[in-house]
């Protein structure tokens, strides 16, 4: 199997080790260095071999509660920092998911240039930003990472000392200081109003500046013009499946945070600009449209008489401020000079902006193009909201109204037959169902709050600031005509002969039997004559697809090939409707929740699926990691597109009979892996306990890192806990389960091996599926799990359910390398293989402290600094495994 390989230090690493030593020596003294040095010594010499985990266990084990503590926050900090090594390194990518790649390839292949711009033409690519409670890093310790990665590109240029005069690694060095001294845990339990704040920091740092950055390059690349494709989401502030902290308040706060950041943005450009266009009549000819613009502005300043366009911006920057004024309440840091009419929309802002950079020609190239892209992007409202909740929800609030209206006395007792005659005979009606003064429940009052606020929403942010409504477990037609009967009553649905929706009702399909069922329910949809008028109009049919609960619901394997053939069956029947289809992917960071890498996981989707058109995720810990810099960002957003263009244009590379050969295989391959994974974690006695006392479950449910309950129920049944604590819990320990029990051990029971083989190195999907398995397996360790057991309560049946596991990575290894034809995992990545393998030894001391730890803590010991520093190594080892949840 697996076997010891050379480790290439990352001279990063070594430089970051370096600066970090002096930091705690300086800070926490030399008798804590060397405890510290001693116990990554004898952790290292476990890794190699030299010996067992005895004298590691028993060095930290000698610690104290403080150095216990101060151990697992070095350990942090250099997880932080060999993170930032290995994004400087771009280990994690490959060096061909670029634009400039994919355009060759594509090129090469008989692609013509009018096909790739047309493709573009109709492109509509979204990652969207969520708030899972999977990023347990506090923002100001995400803040000084970003600070000490600028420093580094500094150092990289060339420079020597700061823009105050500071030496560059004194600068370093200070950053770290302060990164030790920041209080790495979080004290109070974040609320959504928090959770808004911090996506909304990677929209204002990252997205806002690097989008318009890549438009101009992908241009120059196309040498053509092309629209804004690529533009962000946000469902954080809409998303209440589940959370009842979501309400109309947190909607409109959302918005209305986004709307000021994106407007405030653009006064920033608009106020650089005027300091630089001083361009005069008196020396070059100025067209009437801007001297009209100019004399429009108000602006009559004697000392700009002659320069049109320094006037025409103010007039454009006290209109724009206008606009801010109106939905901040409050004047921007540089208020109007004379009061202006507010911008309606987006438009008319571009309108006037256009005109100015038709006349500037070549002067408008750089700053100002790329306002006006920001514009075109990010409009009045930043990124679109979409609005989330559960069906079950919707047909208890349609119930109460139909009740209420006295329409239908017991509307949950109906058939589905009946149930949607009922609900299209009243999306027909011009009336509303709502009765004014009945005494409706807190529920139905909560859910009609946040329909009225996505009216006020379209009337003050405008139409694209909520699109679409997500219906999880979207299981019925009922469920989308209940939506559409909900967004009736604030007018954002219209009956009569052509229907209209201002939102799009999107049912989201996830666990096993939804994602087996979709098909049948998006064919019976479209049969109706409103569900065609609707979907024409919005020009796309959005269909969900969920990874996490079908991954809980019945492994990985069972997840992931659910998925794409749902999407397959999905995409003949949106082309006999005659509606394009945009499939929504929510993917999670680990594996065990879709996780891996975009580009390889767009270019596996079925043919047909995608079509320049894809909105994704991006969840927890994988937005900073993702976007956290504008290096970071610029390469993900690029290899997004590019993916997406290589699997739109170019033809499949599986076809028949290859394809139903494939297939045949992987059902089978599926089935087992079905049974194995079942069996384990819903057949076997005492699973459901052993899971909770293996991992720190308890303990990550304390953890104030997001809005939302870790259980949609109060209860502990594994059906009930969301996907995320699932594999949390598992990765902490990690055995991270949930991505390769039970495919594993199906690869490893498969009989014909060279079938295995060609599927892995001709079938996209199957090189990805078993590609990401692979990533997580090597990052497991049996080894370190096996230590857990010490706190289970049940020795004799821990020990036979951790024997089942243990055998099941030790078959599914081997499977694995069977079908890649590797001698040990990762002997194909030698980069991504360095990283893991550089560090293990400094992971596993974490985990032995967290077993000691958690003894201390379920033992009795109260001691609150006990759960403070099982927190931290929580941290810690979720910082080093990096797609932990």
């Amino acid at each position: 199997m697996t076997k010891p390989r050379t480790i290439n230090q990352n001279p990063d690493l070594r430089y970051f080790g370096n600066l970090l030593g002096q930091v705690i020596k300086e800070q926490g003294g030399e008798s804590l260095f060397n405890q510290i040095e001693q116990i990554r010594s004898a952790a290292i010499r476990r890794h190699r071999g030299i010996v067992d985990s005895t004298e590691l266990s028993s060095r930290l084990a000698d610690l104290d509660l403080n150095d216990m503590f101060s151990f697992a926050h070095a350990f942090l900090l250099f997880s932080m920092l060999a993170n930032l090594a290995d994004d400087r390194q771009g280990d994690a990518l490959d060096p061909d998911a670029n634009m400039a790649s994919a355009l060759k390839d594509i090129k090469a292949k008989g692609v013509s240039q009018q096909a790739i711009i047309d493709m573009i033409d109709k492109a509509c690519i979204v990652p969207v930003l969520t708030a899972h409670p999977t990023e347990v890093r506090r923002k100001s310790m995400l803040d000084h990472y970003n600070r000490i990665a600028g420093l580094m590109r500094l150092k990289d240029a060339g420079q020597t000392v700061t823009e105050d005069g500071l030496p560059i690694e004194d600068a370093l060095i200070q950053q770290i200081t302060i990164l030790w001294q920041t209080r790495p845990l979080m004290l109070q339990k974040l609320t959504v109003a928090d959770e808004i704040e911090t996506a909304l920091s990677f929209l204002r740092e990252t997205f806002l500046p690097v989008l318009p950055q890549l438009y101009a390059e992908w241009e120059k690349l196309l040498g053509s013009s092309i629209p804004s494709f690529i533009r962000p989401g946000n469902w954080i502030g809409g998303d209440r499946d589940g959370n009842p902290n979501v309400n109309a308040d947190t909607i409109m706060l959302s918005l209305k945070r986004s709307s000021e950041t994106v407007l405030r943005d653009y006064l920033n450009r608009l106020d650089k600009l005027l300091s630089n266009l001083s361009v005069s009549t008196d020396m070059v000819p100025v067209s009437d449209d801007i001297l009209r613009l100019a004399d429009k502005s108000g602006d009559d300043a004697a000392i700009r008489a002659d320069e049109p366009y320094r006037r025409a911006l103010n007039g454009i920057y006290d209109r724009l401020a206008a606009t801010y004024r109106q939905i901040a309440g409050r004047n921007p840091s540089r208020p109007a000079l004379r009061s202006a009419e507010a911008y309606k929309q987006p438009q008319e802002l571009l309108a006037d902006l256009k005109t100015l950079a038709e006349g500037l020609g070549k002067l408008a190239e750089g700053s100002f193009k790329a306002l006006i892209r920001a514009v075109e992007t990010f409009g009045f409202h930043l990124a679109t909201l979409d609005l989330r909740q559960n069906s079950q929800v919707h047909e208890r609030v349609v119930n109460e109204l139909l009740r209420t209206a006295a329409v239908e006395a017991d509307y949950l007792s109906l058939s589905e037959e009946d149930r949607v005659k009922l609900l299209r005979r009243e999306l027909s009606q011009p009336r509303t169902l709502f009765v004014p003064r009945a005494d409706y429940s807190e529920e139905t009052r909560s859910e009609l709050d946040i329909i009225q606020a996505a009216a006020r929403a379209h009337e003050i942010f405008g139409p694209e600031s909520i699109t679409t409504y997500l219906i999880s477990n979207g299981e019925s037609i009922s469920d989308i005509l209940e939506v559409y009967l909900l967004l009736k009553e604030a007018g954002l649905y219209q009956g009569g002969t052509k229907p209209k929706a201002a939102i799009e009702a999107a049912p989201l399909f996830e666990t096993v039997a939804d994602l087996e069922n979709a098909p049948k329910v998006m064919e019976e949809w479209f049969k109706l004559p409103e569900a065609q008028a609707i979907a024409k109009a919005h020009g796309v049919q959005e269909v969900m697809v969920g990874y996490s609960d079908s991954n809980k619901d019945g492994g990985y394997l069972t997840s992931v090939w659910g998925l794409y053939k749902a999407c397959l069956a999905l995409v003949p029947i949106f082309e006999k409707a005659g509606v394009p289809i945009q499939f929504f992917h929510g993917r999670g960071g680990s594996v065990g929740r879709g996780g891996g890498s975009n580009f390889n996981a767009i270019l596996s989707q079925p043919a047909g699926a995608v079509k320049g058109r894809i909105r994704y995720t991006e969840q927890g810990e994988v937005v900073a990691a993702k976007y956290g810099t504008h290096e970071s960002a610029i390469a993900h957003l690029d290899e997004a597109v590019a993916a997406t263009l290589i699997t739109s244009l170019e033809a499949p590379t599986i076809v028949e009979p290859e394809f139903s050969r494939y297939r045949k295989a992987l059902d089978q391959i599926s089935d087992s892996a079905f049974q194995t994974y079942r069996q384990l974690v819903y057949g076997t006695k005492g699973f459901r306990k052993f899971f909770s006392e293996f991992t720190p479950l308890p303990e990550i449910a304390l953890l104030k890192i997001g809005s939302r309950p870790p259980s949609r129920k109060k209860s502990d049944r594994i059906e009930d806990l969301r996907a995320i604590p699932w594999v949390f819990s598992w990765s902490q320990v990690r055995v991270m389960l949930p991505g390769w029990f039970g495919f594993g051990q199906a690869l490893y029971d498969f009989e014909d091996t060279e079938l295995l083989q060609e599927m892995a190195s001709r079938w996209p999907f199957f090189r990805t599926t078993i590609r990401n398995m692979e990533q997580v397996m090597a990052r497991s360790d049996m080894t370190i799990a096996k230590h857990y057991l010490a706190l289970v309560e049940d020795q004799t049946n821990g020990e036979a359910i951790y024997d089942s596991i243990a055998d099941g990575w030790n078959k599914g290894c081997e499977g694995l390398l069977k079908a890649t034809q590797q001698n040990w995992l990762l002997e194909r990545f030698p980069a991504v293989d360095n990283s893991v393998q550089m560090r293990r030894p400094y992971l596993e001391p974490l985990n032995y402290l967290q077993v000691e730890l958690l003894k201390k803590w379920r033992g009795g010991d109260t001691n609150p600094h006990i759960l403070e520093s099982i927190q931290l190594t929580i941290n810690a080892i979720a910082t080093a495994l990096r797609n932990s949840g």
